[in-house]
């Protein structure tokens, strides 16, 4: 089995930063992609940003030069640096991996609440 761990939500005045971490343990072979998605109320899941085992990211136009993503490959650690943020990157922030057991699964964190105000 394999847990997500998530740590870092709360809240932030406009303009602040906050970092997020998941950290992944259980058993498996290899952990492939990790990421944040957000949900806000009453909108549609978001991929915020992902980053692979080799390093290559990516970001949702809405946190590009904002919102920086890292990963520790040792500790199985996935982070999310979030500057500059505003009212709308209020949500539930929540990490998911790709892993390689006996099978490719995708496993996700519990979620953390990051609310910004203005």
């Amino acid at each position: 089995q394999v847990q997500l761990v998530e740590s870092g939500g709360g809240l932030v005045q406009a303009g602040g930063s906050l970092r997020l971490s998941c950290a992944a343990s259980g058993t498996f072979f290899s952990i492939s992609t990790m990421g944040w998605y957000r949900q806000a109320p009453g909108k549609l899941r978001e991929l915020v940003a992902r980053i692979t085992s080799g390093g290559s990211t990516y970001y949702s136009d809405s946190v590009k030069g904002r919102f920086t993503i890292s990963r520790d490959n040792d500790k199985n650690t996935v982070y999310l640096q979030m500057n500059s943020l505003k009212p709308e990157d209020t949500a539930v922030y929540s990490c998911y991996c790709n892993v390689r057991t006996s099978l490719y699964e995708t496993h996700w964190g519990q979620g953390t609440q990051v609310t910004v105000s203005s």
